[in-house]
């Protein structure tokens, strides 16, 4: 489970250790990483395990599965998420952002499901899960990087979700829209203070465009991820699960 100390991913790891998943998540800050897991064990008294790991660095994708494999046996379970680029235009994005967010957001996950897919496919059981944006279906101009490598992440799980549909392995992403993160604090502090605006006018004019009237909470993403890891989401493979209120506007 990438980024499990925060925000979503640390949502999606009490999901699934609630529904009875043994989990290690991961993070590049020992500190938040401790307390995360020391919060997880508490509030679900699961068997939760961190480890320090760069889904940048070419060999974390390695030593994360020896980890999970070394201690659990197998690994049924992939969840692919990371934090978002730092916004930007498209034509102000400079080249060592480009290459730094592909590797955050496109490579590194590949690695991962690289090394994963092949083990799962072998168990004859796997569910593999990307967690994207709604912004590959309705691109945002100041998030260029997210949308751009993100969109690449959505067609790849498309590809390797055929590649082993007959294998008892899912490959599926799911997209949030505005959720209640620091990181959504943060795209809409750039955006209020770029059009001189307050932050609470800018915040409450996004959560109007959303026909649910606010933002979600990152357990409610955790929820869609723990259901398609799931038993019961063996028929549910390729797709793109939007939970965003209702706000994206394409079907």
């Amino acid at each position: 489970m990438g980024g499990g100390a925060t925000g979503i991913g640390h949502a999606t790891a009490e999901h699934l250790a609630r529904a009875g998943h043994q989990v290690v998540i991961t993070g590049r800050r020992v500190d938040a990483l401790d307390a995360a897991v020391l919060r997880l064990k508490a509030s679900t008294g699961a068997d939760v395990h961190g480890l320090v790991n760069d889904v940048a660095d070419p060999a974390a994708a390695q030593a994360a599965v020896d980890e999970v494999e070394s201690r659990f046996g197998s690994l049924d379970v992939l969840v692919l998420n990371a934090g978002g680029p730092p916004p930007g235009r498209i034509l102000d994005v400079g080249d060592e952002q480009w290459r730094a967010a592909f590797d955050l957001l496109l490579l590194g996950p590949l690695r991962l499901a690289r090394l994963a897919l092949p083990r799962m496919a072998t168990a004859g059981f796997g569910r593999v899960v990307f967690v994207t944006s709604t912004a590959v279906r309705q691109p945002q101009p100041d998030l260029a990087a997210s949308v751009v490598l993100r969109s690449a992440v959505t067609a790849a799980a498309k590809l390797l979700s055929r590649e082993y549909a007959d294998m008892g392995v899912t490959v599926n992403c799911v997209a949030p829209g505005a959720t209640a993160t620091d990181r959504r604090r943060q795209v809409l502090a750039n955006r209020a203070e770029a059009a001189g605006r307050d932050y609470a006018e800018i915040e409450a004019h996004d959560a109007e465009s959303i026909p649910a009237g606010r933002a979600g909470q990152p357990g409610e993403i955790g929820a869609a991820v723990a259901f398609l890891a799931s038993e019961a989401a063996s028929y549910v493979n390729g797709t793109v699960l939007a939970v965003d209120g209702g706000r994206t506007e394409t079907i």
